[in-house]
């Protein structure tokens, strides 16, 4: 909305600091961990009274988290408050990337609020069924796809080649919806354990931001062998205006948390990584960056897959965090190692840029 004022006033003064992405996206950080700190308290205040009981705790769990019970859940909220608010007061309201990835945030958030409200008035773990449930992200993910693949094409790039590898034509749109899907569902998995999402989320829109800042300038581009996609760069603001809503939660949500994202906001986080990786081209990238929520997924799969076969565990527990809880690792071990592993990861995808 700035953008467009200080556009329609021939950007005076210092109001031509707005014509600037990096100068938008700091201040899309900076907004959104504002809001999220100064809402937090009441926020948390509010969810304790609306939900009495908070989220279920499984009993077949750790039994470290029975002490969790209680706990309130649905805090994405706050995230999809801070990161909506923050990028449509510094977004250019022209961008149909940034459109679309916000599709994404908002309906796989909405997904995801009416399963923890589910979860929260019934006391019980199932939520919404889940066929319906991937339905709905299915028809979010590919409704975004489309409105991106209008504009940017619909080729398949690969880490490590430069140029694109295949035109995907309409099947792309099928293939980028099963990417924003499955990150999503990915990093929904991984939040177990306190901060344990957040932190790793953070990271990889770190990363983003830097891919999606090179993808959106021609000159860079052209350098480093990578597709250009006109009109990316402005996916910077909403990747850091998540970076400043997820530090925002974070301070909320660090041991002993006091509140829990719910599927309200892991859902959300993981189709806006999803749907920001198709968007610039980077798909098997994310897999890199995001290694983490991609191997936290795999052990669920793993798991029910051997279990169903076999009647054996893979692991002790799945998803893969819990595994080494039951192996002895306290939940702060669990989360700091992990969060050192994602940090590994996204230099390593970013390291494919030059690779090439």
């Amino acid at each position: 909305m700035l953008y467009v004022i200080a556009e329609y006033l021939g950007f005076p003064g210092v109001l031509n600091l707005i014509r600037y992405i990096t100068f938008r996206a700091g201040a899309a950080t900076a907004t959104a961990l504002l809001i999220g700190l100064l809402l937090g308290p009441w926020f948390i205040g509010w969810l304790r009274v609306r939900q009495g009981k908070g989220q279920p705790i499984r009993a077949d769990g750790p039994q470290s988290h029975l002490a969790k019970r209680g706990t309130p859940t649905m805090g994405g909220l706050l995230i999809l408050v801070s990161v909506t608010v923050s990028c449509l007061l510094w977004m250019d309201l022209g961008s149909p990337y940034v459109w679309a990835c916000l599709l994404v945030t908002a309906g796989f958030g909405a997904i995801g609020f009416l399963d923890d409200y589910d979860k929260v008035k019934k006391a019980h773990h199932a939520g919404i069924p889940g066929k319906v449930r991937l339905a709905l992200e299915f028809v979010i993910a590919g409704a975004a796809t489309w409105l991106m693949v209008r504009h940017s094409g619909s080729n398949l790039y690969l880490p490590f080649y430069t140029g694109p590898v295949i035109n995907l034509e309409w099947f792309y749109v099928v293939f980028g919806a099963f990417v924003i899907v499955a990150f999503g569902n990915a990093v929904n998995l991984t939040d177990g354990l306190d901060g344990l999402a957040t932190m790793p989320v953070v990271i990889a829109a770190i990363a983003f931001t830097i891919i999606a800042y090179l993808v959106g300038n021609a000159k860079f581009a052209a350098y480093l062998g990578i597709p250009h996609v006109l009109g990316a760069g402005d996916l910077t603001v909403l990747l850091l205006a998540i970076v400043g809503a997820c530090l925002a939660f974070l301070w909320f949500n660090a041991p002993p948390a006091a509140v829990f994202m719910g599927d309200t906001g892991s859902l959300a986080l993981g189709g806006a990584l999803g749907a920001v990786a198709v968007a610039s081209h980077h798909e098997f990238v994310l897999a890199i960056i995001g290694g983490l929520f991609v191997v936290e997924a795999l052990s669920v799969v793993i798991q029910v897959a051997v279990y169903k076969r076999t009647g054996k565990r893979v692991f002790l527990m799945a998803p893969i965090h819990h595994h080494f809880e039951h192996k002895g690792w306290s939940e702060p071990t669990v989360v700091i190692r992990f969060w050192i592993i994602a940090f590994i990861l996204a230099l390593a995808g970013l390291s494919t840029l030059k690779l090439r």
